[in-house]
């Protein structure tokens, strides 16, 4: 799998893929189901069912950017909907980011909360906790950012959340957790996303001599 370099990127490729195969996934979902409940039965409900709501999600994006109002408020009546629907989390995802550029943090900590919930993979979660955590750092809910950080997230996301967790431990005044946190993401090939890190790090290491 292609190596991307920002957690937009991720996004736009997991969306680009449930957007592309979406239906065929689901289809093949229902296939393998058929020999318990019966293929017509799904086929003619649950497939339909998914086609439309991808459809309805479609149609939602293309309004994003024409008609930025009418979006927020039919995208979260879609989540509302469709929450069972992987296309929720994206939905959830997009409002967060308007939220933010709006500095409005209370509503982009609510729809990362909901893009978390209703993730259709790992890496989504990912990417959305990794988010809110720093939706709650800005907002000085440093215990909350961490406990967000600690809950079970794949591997290949460890060098972004230490990065994340040290800048925490760095407001809480906690040196040597920060420490620790930002030298295992350099471990974890952090530098690669993260070109500041080693800045931090010495910094880190400045601060502590002069303090000795």
């Amino acid at each position: 799998m292609e190596n991307f370099q920002t957690e937009e990127q991720q996004v736009e490729a997991i969306k680009s893929f449930w957007s592309k195969n979406g239906n065929s996934v689901i289809a093949g979902l229902i296939i393998g189901f058929s020999g318990f409940i019966g293929f017509n039965y799904y086929q003619d409900n649950k497939l339909a069912s998914e086609v439309a709501v991808s459809e309805s999600y479609m149609n939602l994006q293309e309004k994003s950017e024409a008609d930025p109002a009418a979006y927020t408020a039919e995208a979260e009546e879609f989540i509302k909907a469709h929450g069972q629907s992987s296309f929720a989390s994206f939905t959830a995802l997009s409002l967060a980011k308007d939220a933010v550029i709006q500095q409005d943090w209370a509503k982009a900590e609510a729809q990362l909360k909901v893009a978390i919930e209703k993730a259709p993979d790992e890496g989504v979660k990912a990417i959305a906790a990794l988010r809110l955590a720093r939706i709650q750092m800005q907002t000085e809910q440093l215990d909350a950012a961490l406990a967000t950080l600690s809950q079970p997230l794949p591997s290949s996301f460890l060098a972004s959340i230490e990065v994340t967790k040290g800048d925490a431990y760095l407001l809480q005044g906690k040196n040597e957790l920060a420490r620790v946190a930002y030298q295992t993401a350099i471990d974890n090939k952090g530098l690669e996303t993260h070109p500041n890190l080693q800045m931090k790090l010495d910094d880190l290491a400045e601060a502590s001599t002069v303090l000795k």
